[in-house]
């Protein structure tokens, strides 16, 4: 999938949390219908077959429930995307990263191997921390071998570890450090990569048990100062990156570090199309899930190449791919609070749809009910459900962006103002109900978004190309 990542380590968000965050984004002209699901341990699988690879996996006997937001509609596997299990580690599968010949030549993808609609369903049930998650995941594709390059990210409510795959069977970890945030913009991401510490103490990075030699034997270290870089290595270096990927990087780390470096202009320290640059940096000041989403939604408004600006060089307009853009699926946002009880520790923020005209909704991962406004998308368009009416809203909006905006703007403020206030009184309800307030979040969610349909839905009648100013009257 086209994603985006961004994974904050716990010192560096608003409440001492950690947060991982991905846009599921489709191939181009396709778009896939979502819906929030619980899986109950009876209902995972103990014999697994993938639907497109036909890999087969024997599971373990005891899974624990967690949630997922797999595919609306049957047709090409689960594609379980996201999700938090019983324990409150969370997991995002996956980033699709991208690698060059030399890697790929050494080690082949493999055709009948695990794939991004696999890897949540095998690997969340079973894990305890997010470092187990790598240490189980990393077994799976040696074992297995995947068919495809792909960043997972893994946490707990202590740390947040990710994962990138090389080649067919190999792989790196990096434990995300707890006053930074990483960007995942499509491409290997990881520079800085401590073998050493790899092969022993573990405490920060981890990788395929034979790496180093698979590294010295296919000549695999482009460095030239002696320091083991990772992206060199294992990544791309291609002209579709600087217009699909580096650009999207880059927007967001200008965001969130303003004044670190200089972003535009001659003297520009990183451009748009850099290769070198950061992987993860502290922020000038702590990041809020609101700041997650508003990343997650950009579509290089301030700068030059805004899809929707009306000033500077058209030829800019459109230059880069947006990181808000049409064919987004969802956005899950998942936030492990370490100071609340342990039921009411786990939120999975999450919307469908394109960011620019959406909004986010926490759901509290400890229960045991999905409501029927997330979890019952069909096949038929329908504003019953929060994925239809997300599709419709943006189709409306995009087309009237500047008269629509406002009322865009309105509907995130609100929803967000008044989730944060439902959270903060279930958080003091020493008995409240994890399925209740769900229900009430998402009560209060479509109350709002008909509203936001309302108001959208006026503006672009209005501003239908067959209207006249005079009136019958």
């Amino acid at each position: 999938m086209a994603c985006t990542t961004i994974l904050v380590g716990k010192d560096a968000s608003y409440d001492g949390s950690t947060i991982i965050a991905r846009n599921d984004d489709a191939s181009a002209g396709k778009f896939a219908a979502k819906k929030l699901a619980i899986v109950l341990p009876e209902d995972q699988p103990r014999d697994y077959t993938s639907v497109i690879s036909k890999c087969q996996v024997s599971l373990p006997d005891n899974p624990m429930a967690y949630s997922a937001m797999p595919n609306a509609l049957d047709g090409e596997g689960i594609w379980a995307a996201c999700g938090v299990n019983e324990e409150n580690v969370a997991m995002t599968a996956t980033e699709t990263i991208t690698s060059n010949a030399l890697v790929l030549g050494a080690d082949p993808l493999v055709k009948n191997g695990l794939g991004e609609e696999d890897l949540v369903v095998v690997t969340l049930p079973y894990i305890h921390s997010a470092r187990e998650g790598v240490e189980r995941l990393g077994a799976l594709l040696e074992e297995y071998g995947t068919y495809e390059m792909n960043g997972i990210a893994f946490s707990d409510t202590k740390e947040i570890w990710w994962l990138e795959t090389i080649g067919g069977h190999h792989w790196i970890a990096k434990r995300v450090k707890d006053d930074e945030y990483v960007v995942m913009p499509n491409q290997q991401g990881i520079k800085d990569f401590d073998l050493n510490d790899a092969y022993s103490a573990k405490r920060d990075h981890m990788c395929s048990t034979d790496l180093m030699t698979f590294i010295e034997k296919n000549h695999l270290d482009l460095a030239m100062d002696g320091q083991f870089n990772a992206r060199l290595a294992f990544g791309s270096h291609s002209d579709s990156d600087h217009v699909y990927n580096t650009p999207r990087a880059w927007m967001i780390l200008k965001y969130f570090n303003p004044r670190t470096y200089t972003w535009t202009g001659d003297d520009a320290q990183f451009k748009p199309e850099d290769d070198d640059l950061p992987w993860s940096l502290v922020p000038e000041r702590k990041i809020t899930i609101e700041d997650v989403k508003h990343a997650l939604s950009f579509h290089y408004q301030g700068t030059p190449y805004d899809v929707y600006g009306h000033t500077g060089d058209p030829s800019n307009r459109g230059k880069y791919r947006p990181i808000g853009i049409n064919r987004t699926d969802f956005l899950g946002v998942i936030q492990l609070r370490g100071y609340a009880e342990k039921r009411k520790q786990a939120i999975e923020w999450f919307t469908y749809g394109c960011n620019v005209f959406n909004t986010l909704v926490p759901f509290f991962t400890g229960g045991k009910a999905v409501p029927e406004y997330y979890g019952h998308t069909t096949k038929r368009v329908s504003t019953d459900n929060f994925y239809w009416v997300n599709r419709i809203i943006g189709a409306l909006a995009d087309a009237h962006f500047q008269t629509t905006a406002i009322h865009i703007e309105r509907y995130q403020n609100s929803v967000a103002s008044k989730a944060h206030h439902l959270i903060n009184t279930f958080d003091n309800d020493l008995n409240g109900n994890v399925d209740e307030i769900n229900q009430q979040l998402a009560d209060m969610l479509k109350e709002e978004t008909d509203q936001c349909l309302d108001h959208v839905l006026y503006e672009a009648s209005n501003g239908m190309k067959n209207a006249f100013s005079r009136s019958d009257a």
